[in-house]
């Protein structure tokens, strides 16, 4: 919890500092006999605007109805951080799976049942090899990991890499996202929307000093006025 305060801190105090992608080809591969160009590894990741969400929840509801999360448990969720004295200025944050580079779950893996997906570079967990002992979970510093009750298996947000990605669409959540509070995509593929924002848009990493170079950003709450 102590880790999780932190990670709400930093968001609620303001320092929360596509092109269209083409999910039809998410799954495609990236060489081409006949094509001599050099294609670079596919690195998936996600925006969450302050300024844009207005805390319908909405993005909830669709990850636990695509993804069959069990009652009373969340691969995400949007928590209110606004201030009690100024409530004028909304301010929501997305609490989920940072989809770290260098993923610390990942590496105290004892069954390598959590691990990267070779194809999409994203971190998810085999439940077949998972035997949860909970490593993943105390290794994260995000707080953001559970065992699930149904599957007795460790899990997170992974993108939907095995429900909506696998069917060429894009995560439950950002297809839910009414406001455009959410955005996906390749961020090695500078023509993406994802990476054009993020070259005009200020943003930034939760917990940097972590090392885990996380692959979700965060465009910080611009104040009313300013």
């Amino acid at each position: 919890m102590k880790n999780r305060r932190t990670f709400i801190k930093y968001l609620a105090t303001g320092w929360v500092g596509f092109g269209t992608l083409s999910c039809s080809n998410l799954f495609a591969k990236q060489s081409n006999e006949q094509d001599k160009k050099v294609y670079k590894k596919t690195h998936f990741g996600m925006i969450f605007d302050q300024n844009k969400c207005v805390g319908c929840t909405d993005c909830e509801k669709a990850c636990k109805k695509v993804n069959l999360v069990p009652k009373d448990q969340m691969r995400l969720y949007v928590e209110d951080k606004t201030d009690p004295n100024n409530k004028a200025e909304k301010r929501y944050v997305r609490v989920s799976c940072q989809q770290c580079v260098d993923a610390p779950c990942v590496k105290v893996c004892p069954t390598k049942a959590c691990h990267k997906d070779t194809l999409t570079g994203i971190t998810t967990t085999n439940m077949d090899d998972c035997i949860a002992c909970k490593y993943c979970i105390v290794a994260c510093p995000y707080d953001v990991r559970f065992i699930n009750k149904e599957t007795k298996s460790a899990e997170s947000c992974n993108f939907c890499l095995d429900t909506n990605l696998k069917n060429g669409l894009e995560p439950a959540c950002v297809e839910a996202c009414k406001y455009d509070a959410l955005v996906f995509g390749d961020l090695n593929d500078e023509e993406a929307h994802i990476s054009k924002l993020l070259k005009v848009k200020d943003s930034v990493r939760m917990r940097p000093e972590c090392g885990t170079n996380p692959s979700l950003r965060y465009i910080p709450v611009v104040k009313l006025g300013v």
